[in-house]
């Protein structure tokens, strides 16, 4: 018999990649996804069957996580062997805007699946993995991070993330659940969301390096975090989840970077050089050199002079607006702000044999080389005389 997986938040960019991990390795795949006006499955639509197909390894069901009798109706249909909670409100600032939907959704969601399971009298058979995160250390209390370090979350998703870890713990001790945590350090990608910081950057320089785009305003580029690729990560949700007892694990790199410096290795990645400025709200990015070669190779030579045009021979003292690439934008700050992420995955690495295979390098060469190929086609879309739509945050 084919295994049957459960993956709320399916078209996310976790629950992409881990629905085809999962196909591969032979099981039937059910995913939820809200319903919307607008088909939402970009991620997964290399792996969509139409519903008329017999024998399919993707089936979707509309869903949602702050629906309980919905929930109930799905694993009761599906029976499934493993269940993925994928889904969250997990923009962190966007959080402090919607906090009872996060805390709905991210901590009581958790709580339905637990119980609907329960209830369903499926403890024996289901296992449950619960997508924990980092921002459960917040105001971290110690470096680097592991599976005991206590908790201090400083924002609403953190704090609704913190309520889905302790019910975890809770129903596999009460109840003996097969119910694990994986506590995910940032993991992103090329399909990562547009409004995450991350896929922000390397979207906004090849943007700028096609000359569609003037500058990228960030908020704090001091903070710290310990960024993997999610292809990497969701290979971590399998294997702890095919461990004989259940338990908690921290998936992580070990590696920690400044955004400033993630801005630098994205821009470096199609050849251009920029040098930061100032402090706080005052700090700004110029382009200070241009790497020909390697511009040329990536980018493309009908952009280069436009490029050069931008260059800055002494940012400490430029006085004109139009060179500036990288600017701070108090919006973006949080109400209370994490600075420092850094986890220590020793734990995982000994137990369920899990290696990263990317490490930062790799990571944004991938998701650069995407976006500009991506980009590239809203230039040549202007270029025939067409429109084009960009989308800013």
């Amino acid at each position: 018999m084919m295994k049957k997986a459960l993956i709320t938040g399916i078209t996310g960019q976790d629950g992409a990649y881990l629905a085809e991990y999962l196909i591969k390795k032979g099981y039937v795949v059910h995913g939820i996804k809200r319903r919307a006006s607008m088909f939402n499955t970009e991620r997964i639509d290399h792996l969509y069957q139409d519903p008329h197909v017999e024998n399919r390894n993707l089936i979707l069901h509309y869903g949602d996580l702050t629906d309980s009798m919905n929930l109930t109706r799905i694993i009761q249909e599906v029976q499934p062997d493993e269940i993925y909670n994928l889904a969250a409100m997990s923009h962190v600032k966007v959080s402090f805007d919607t906090p009872e939907y996060t805390a709905n959704a991210d901590g009581i969601g958790t709580l339905r699946i637990l119980e609907a399971v329960r209830l369903l009298g499926l403890v024996d058979k289901t296992r449950i993995y619960q997508a924990s995160t980092s921002e459960l250390y917040g105001m971290v209390q110690e470096v680097p991070q592991t599976e005991k370090t206590p908790f201090y979350p400083r924002s609403p998703y953190g704090v609704a993330k913190l309520y889905g870890y302790w019910i975890t713990v809770n129903y596999r001790e009460a109840y003996n659940i097969h119910a694990s945590n994986g506590i995910l350090f940032n993991h992103e990608s090329p399909i990562r969301g547009e409004t995450f910081v991350t896929r922000k950057v390397t979207r906004a320089i090849a943007r700028i390096a096609l000359t569609q785009q003037d500058a990228l305003f960030l908020g704090n580029m001091s903070s710290k975090r310990d960024w993997g690729h999610a292809k990497d990560y969701v290979r971590a949700m399998y294997l702890i989840l095919q461990q004989e007892k259940p338990d908690d694990y921290v998936i992580s790199t070990g590696v920690t970077t400044t955004i400033r410096d993630l801005v630098k290795m994205a821009a470096a990645e199609v050849g251009l050089e920029i040098t930061f400025t100032g402090e706080g709200v005052d700090e700004k990015g110029f382009l200070t050199a241009v790497d020909e070669k390697v511009f040329v190779k990536k980018v493309g030579e009908k952009y280069l002079e436009e490029n050069k045009k931008r260059i800055s021979t002494n940012p400490a003292t430029e006085t004109d607006k139009s060179k500036v690439i990288v600017a701070v934008d108090p919006t973006y700050f949080r109400p209370t702000e994490v600075d420092l992420l850094i986890g220590d995955s020793t734990k995982a690495r000994k137990q369920l044999g899990w290696e990263p295979r990317y490490d930062l390098k790799g990571l944004v060469e991938d998701m650069m080389l995407s976006d500009v190929n991506l980009m590239k086609k809203d230039s040549y879309l202007n270029e025939g005389g067409y429109r084009t739509l960009n989308y800013f945050e």
